[in-house]
């Protein structure tokens, strides 16, 4: 894991972002010895966000196959 001072951190802050999301983590340290992680999160989206289909079937007669389907 790379390890950048606060200064080179605010100075290369774009190589900060690349080499997070590339080696999923950076140190930051200041003067005082504290320790930052800098990590990239990851992009989380609803499970019910799908791809659609084409078809040729209209809404209606989609509709009509429930439906029809809960009738048995």
């Amino acid at each position: 894991m790379t390890i950048f001072t606060y200064s080179q951190a605010r100075q290369k802050f774009a190589l900060l972002l690349r080499l997070a999301g590339k080696e999923g983590a950076v140190l930051i340290k200041r003067k005082d010895g504290a320790l930052f992680t800098l990590k990239q999160d990851k992009i989380r989206s609803s499970p019910l966000n799908v791809k659609s289909i084409k078809t040729d079937i209209s809404t209606k007669e989609i509709i009509n196959f429930i439906k029809e389907s809960r009738r048995r």
